[in-house]
Order: C-alpha cells, then structure tokens, then sequence
C-alpha cells in the first residue's frame, strides 16, 4: 500500500518519532545523546524547526515541534540523520542503516492536544519503567517545562503558546504544568495518539481535521473505526 503524503502545515505543531532501524540501539553512551542534541539544535536552527518538547529514548526519539516551512521537518531529519549515522557508525565500528526510515509524523491541534502530547513525551522514559518519576530522565524536556531548568539539554527549547498561558510568571507556568502530571493520561487519548502518529492522521477534534483535510488536501482521518489497542509495555 502506497504511503500517505505527510501534512506540513507551517505553523502547526507536529509530533515526530524516528526509530532506530529494527528498533536497535540509537544512544549507547552519552557522548551519543549529546552528539544528536548537538546536530539537531543546529539543524533545526538553520531549517526553522521550533523544538517545544522532546524524549530520546536508547531506540527513538520523540519531538513536538513547529514547522516554520514546508521542508523545514525534512531538511532537519535528513540534516540530523546524516550527521548521526556518520558519528555512530565511525564511533562503533560498524556500518549501513541505523534509521528505521523516514520518520512518522501527526498534525496536532494545540488547543485540545498539545499538552496531553507534552506529557506522552515525557512520561515516555516512566511508561518504559526506566524512571519513576519524569524528572530522573535527562534527555527529555520534562526539567525546563516543569523545573526551569536551564543547560544545554534546555535553554535551545521555544515553548509554545499553549504552555505559556499556564501562567504569568516562569514559577506559575511550571507548577500548572507540573500538575499536569497528577493525573494518568486517558487511554484512549493515549491509543489516539499513537494511532494518529503511526498512521500519519491529524491529532485532534472533527473540526481540526476538516480544516487540515482542505489544507492538505488528503484525508485526515481514517475511513473507519478500529478497535481500541489494549494497553502493554510501551510503544512509544
């Protein structure tokens, strides 16, 4: 079955995962994590990639991010994942792919989704049984959004319009988005998600996906209703 052309919608956030290839190993060591940081701020930088949120897990890598053109998604990953492959494949002695392939990707509605997303990505590390809590997790956004911290691993982050109205100060926005966390993501906004994702769908309500639908000119949801996924280890 051919593939769906993905939506790029400048202005819009999109979540973005790119795997490892097998799900094999990405980061082995932390000279790994830093070297993709490194590559990827400069990358986003140069392409008008805005970075809100992120993970980097050891076999993939999750992003919320604003696409300031049409390529600018593109241009980044195929900046980031030639410059990575080469580090990784000289550093371990190896060679060929590294990259499960093209990299997946969902239209979000800020308004309804954005800070349910946020949250998928940071308690990505928790959900793994990695951590306990989000914040013993180094390679995600989870320190700056909720902790303002500040380092190489953050002050690169653009928070999004969403997170700023959680409050006036930096102190207030942090603890409402630390609340945040109080309650367990719903399931079924947990397997909307995913699927939308996976599938290349658009995140959010009917509304949404009609306008994404005439701007993108394909379908922004699927034709019919699946089954709910049952809940099992993380999926990412």
């Amino acid at each position: 079955m051919a593939r769906l052309p993905r939506y790029v919608i400048p202005g819009q956030p999109q979540h973005i995962i790119q795997r490892g290839n097998n799900r094999q190993t990405l980061f082995a060591a932390e000279a790994d994590y830093q070297f993709f940081r490194d590559a990827l701020v400069e990358a986003a930088a140069r392409h008008g990639l805005t970075i809100h949120a992120y993970v980097w897990m050891t076999n993939h890598i999750h992003l919320l991010a604003t696409p300031e053109f049409n390529d600018s998604i593109s241009k980044t990953f195929q900046s980031v994942g030639r410059r990575y492959v080469q580090y990784f494949n000289y550093t371990y002695k190896r060679s060929g792919t590294l990259w499960e392939g093209r990299y997946r990707a969902t239209v979000v509605d800020s308004e309804r989704y954005l800070s349910t997303l946020m949250r998928y990505i940071e308690l990505n590390p928790v959900r793994a049984g990695m951590v306990a809590v989000p914040q013993d997790y180094p390679w995600s956004s989870y320190r700056r959004n909720a902790l303002g911290e500040s380092g190489p691993n953050a002050d690169w982050l653009v928070p999004h319009e969403q997170y700023t109205r959680l409050g006036r100060e930096d102190a207030t926005r942090q603890a409402a988005y630390r609340a945040l966390f109080d309650a367990a993501i719903d399931r079924e906004d947990l397997a909307e998600i995913r699927d939308c994702t996976h599938k290349g769908w658009a995140l959010g309500g009917e509304r949404f996906k009609a306008e994404i639908e005439a701007l993108g000119q394909r379908r922004a949801v699927s034709k019919g209703v699946g089954r709910p996924r049952k809940e099992g280890g993380d999926r990412g």
